[in-house]
């Protein structure tokens, strides 16, 4: 292994401690440190204060009151490596491509198929083998001349934008009886959302978090959320998106919702919070599914990744899709990253109506 190779395996390291640890520099290192004693991976030729100075060289972390704190380098750099650890996780599958419909247009990606210019057609896409072999026929090899019915063009691939809103289940139950959920979830919201950043740059993302309440945070937030005593009001939380996603005109609008809870809460019209933390209350349920219905009747698709198998959340769940006719997956911890990546690049797919 070459020291550069070295060096970005402990950098790697380090943004995944600093999910775990929610942005807390001190503590990251801390544990990076104990790691680092444990499993050799430091040494005389590279020791641990080297590493710490080279996260100050590079820009990842900075110095301020007497403390380190994480830099936007740094952020950035959590966001890179949540994307290559879970793309790096994927089987191959059928699906290549991005953004794509089946549908031809005035797109960006040129095809191999051709057809007759029409008016409005970017020069640029003219087959000229297409265009003189039109020409020949007709004309002969001698004396031809190219006129306008002559003209073919390639045809161009479609392409389609799409606005996402992510809500994020920071309830207590992400990390109830010492399992920690919250740090995968983290892990996958984090690398779509540097999917969406460097491969869809047109596209709309928010991010909205939710316990006894949703709050729509920033990107650059994300890395320090943590799991609080909390309820798990995933009425609030799609209503959130839903209003989010009313003032977007994009064609494609999806929620991705991440949890491992039942809803256990809802605002009273008065706005006190009325919570049920056993079982499925049928108060709470019905508020939530209605909620599932407005999204579908908006045409928001809203996805559920379930990173738990509580039967009162498959239970839930089944009803949550079946009201707002969208998907569900149930998945294990280490799995959540493949149903996510897959499922989003898959619905760049949807139809698409225009004219030529």
């Amino acid at each position: 292994m070459t020291d550069e190779q070295r060096l970005q395996q402990l950098l790697s390291l380090f943004s995944y401690l600093l999910l775990k640890t929610s942005g807390d520099v001190k503590e990251a290192l801390e544990w990076m440190k104990m790691i680092g004693e444990e499993n050799d991976l430091f040494d005389e030729k590279f020791t641990f204060d080297d590493f710490v100075q080279k996260l100050k060289e590079i820009g990842y972390i900075d110095e301020a009151k007497d403390m380190l704190i994480l830099t936007t380098k740094g952020v950035q750099r959590i966001r890179q490596d949540a994307l290559n650890e879970i793309f790096n996780s994927l089987k191959k599958g059928p699906i290549s491509g991005f953004h794509e419909t089946p549908h031809s247009g005035e797109g960006i990606d040129r095809l191999s198929e051709t057809r007759p210019y029409q008016f409005g057609d970017q020069p640029a896409n003219i087959d000229l083998t297409s265009t003189v072999t039109n020409a020949l026929i007709r004309d002969g090899v001698d004396d031809f001349t190219i006129r306008e019915e002559d003209l073919q063009v390639y045809e161009t691939e479609f392409m389609t934008s799409c606005a996402t809103v992510i809500l994020l289940d920071i309830s207590h139950s992400m990390i109830l009886y010492g399992e920690d959920r919250i740090t995968p979830a983290k892990q996958v919201s984090l690398a779509l959302a540097e999917l969406i950043k460097t491969r869809f740059p047109k596209d709309k993302l928010y991010i909205v978090v939710f316990g006894d309440d949703a709050k729509l945070i920033t990107l650059s937030e994300l890395p320090f959320v943590s799991a609080g005593p909390y309820h798990t009001n995933t009425k609030a939380a799609l209503q959130l998106a839903r209003h989010l996603l009313r003032k977007e005109g994009n064609v494609n609008k999806q929620i991705f919702l991440v949890t491992d809870g039942k809803p256990s809460a809802i605002f009273e019209p008065d706005g006190r919070l009325y919570k049920n933390s056993f079982g499925l209350d049928p108060k709470i349920v019905n508020k939530t599914l209605d909620e599932a219905v407005a999204c579908r009747r908006e045409k928001i698709t809203i996805c559920t990744f379930m990173v738990a198998r509580d039967p009162y959340l498959i239970n839930f769940v089944e009803e949550l899709t079946k009201s707002n006719r969208g998907r569900a997956y149930y998945s294990s911890l280490d799995k959540l990253g493949e149903f996510v990546f897959v499922d989003y690049i898959r619905n760049r797919r949807k139809k698409i109506k225009y004219n030529l």
